[in-house]
Formats: structure tokens, C-alpha cells, sequence
């Protein structure tokens, strides 16, 4: 890999590292020089294929990514990126800023979306707002290439919605929020039933059993996964060896 780069770190040794993904040296500069007088660890590539190749071996905090890129452009990258359980906050830059195009990026997995040219100090003011966002607050939630929406109380897998409960909906948006880590039966009894006594903590093997059917059968990768000596895992691609399925 060829990226500028430039890491900066805060005082006792912790960084928050960006990956910068567009095609015009001079705005690369001016975000390098910025976002590194602002303590942040940069890297920079200058087309979509060199960006996926970065996103697919360094987990970034944040994403700046330019729609008009080189080799793949970046609504490829983003579309790739949600679908590999890439969830980091993408801020889009792009000089097609349109009605249309914003909301276009913003459905494709775009968190957030700025025209060029920009004003470097709302540009870093984005960046910080979206660092700091939970992910229990964010309005889409993504794991590979399950979704969901929490504003529409919707979810679907490859693109196909899936026809939840309500209670199978709160159990899937709980693993979810704690993806890649596992959570045990009286975790989802408290959460997911706001219950506290452990009679119930049987029921959740019911309602894994229905999530599975609903989100793994018919997929190669199962995403559900057993936590040995837990309870269950909602696993990140990345995880598999490291759990039981069954």
C-alpha cells in the first residue's frame, strides 16, 4: 500500500485514525495539513480500489471519501464498504452535491455528505460530531450485509427484507448494538424484555432459534453464532473461527 500518511497522537499515546479517499492532491493537502493540526492519525489514497484495499486491513474511526474517484468510484466504495460490516461514520465529499446525489449517498451509507468546496472548520466540526456518535444512536445499523433501519423499525439481509416480530426486531437491534460481543441470556432478558429474574432466560434460545431462521438459513455466512460458555455472538466476519455455530 502507497498512502500518505501521518499520525498524530494525543497525550498519553491514544489516536483516532481517518482514512482520506480522494483523487485531488490539493484537497488531500489541505485535509492532511488540517485533520493533522487537529491530532488526528491520517491516511490518504487517491482512487476507490486503493481505498477498499485500506478499509479491508486497518479499522479507521472515520472515513473521507470523494464520489469522483479513479479505478472504482465512491459510491462502489461506500456500497462495499456497508456490505463488509464497515461501520465506521463515512463523511461523503463531492463536488455532484445535488438533491438527488445527497440522498442517493446518504442511502447507499453515506453518514454524512459535503459539497465542494468546503469550509475546513464545518468540515472538522462534522468529523467530531460523527466520532462522537454511539452507535446506539445512529439510524442504521449494519453487520456484513445485515441491516437495519431503526427509524422505520425496518430490517433486511443482501437487500431482502425480513419479516420480524416486534420482539425479534428488539432481540436483532440489541446484538446488533453489540456486535462482536457476546451477550448473555440474562443480557437479553434485561434489555430485550426489561425483565430481571432468570425463569425467562430459556425464552431467548426460542427467539435466537426464530432470529436464525429468519437471518441465516438459505446464507453462506452465518451471522448468529454461539459464545462457548456465554451465550450468543452477532459475529463480524472477522469472527467466525473464534465461535460456534450451532
Amino acid at each position: 500500500m502507497h498512502a500518505e500518511s501521518c499520525i498524530c497522537r494525543f497525550p498519553g499515546g491514544w489516536t483516532l485514525r481517518i482514512l482520506i479517499i480522494d483523487n485531488d492532491a490539493a484537497v488531500g493537502r489541505v485535509l492532511l495539513n488540517g485533520l493533522k493540526s487537529e491530532h488526528f492519525s491520517i491516511d490518504i489514497v487517491r482512487d476507490g480500489e486503493e481505498g477498499l484495499l485500506y478499509l479491508s486491513e486497518v479499522n479507521y474511526d472515520l472515513v473521507i471519501l470523494d464520489l469522483n474517484l479513479p479505478k472504482i468510484d465512491g459510491l462502489t466504495v461506500l456500497k462495499r464498504a456497508r456490505a463488509r460490516r464497515r461501520q465506521m461514520p463515512m463523511l461523503v465529499l463531492s463536488e455532484r452535491a445535488t438533491v438527488p446525489d445527497r440522498v442517493l449517498a446518504l442511502e447507499t451509507g453515506a453518514d454524512d455528505i459535503m459539497a465542494k468546496p468546503f469550509a475546513f472548520n464545518e468540515l472538522v466540526a462534522r468529523v467530531r460530531t460523527l466520532l462522537r456518535r454511539p452507535p446506539e444512536l445512529k439510524d442504521v445499523l449494519r453487520v456484513a450485509d445485515l441491516e437495519i433501519d431503526r427509524t422505520r423499525h425496518l430490517a433486511k439481509r443482501a437487500g431482502k427484507p425480513l419479516q420480524l416480530t416486534q420482539r425479534e426486531y428488539a432481540l436483532l437491534e440489541y446484538m446488533m448494538r453489540n456486535a462482536g460481543r457476546p451477550v448473555s441470556r440474562t443480557m437479553v432478558v434485561q434489555n430485550v424484555w426489561n425483565a430481571g429474574f432468570e425463569g425467562l432466560t430459556n425464552i431467548v434460545d426460542v427467539y435466537i432459534n426464530y432470529l436464525r431462521a429468519k437471518v441465516d438459513v438459505g446464507f453462506e455466512q452465518k451471522l448468529i453464532q454461539t459464545a462457548r460458555g456465554v451465550g450468543y455472538v452477532l459475529v463480524e466476519p472477522e469472527q467466525d473461527t473464534m465461535t460456534q455455530s450451532c
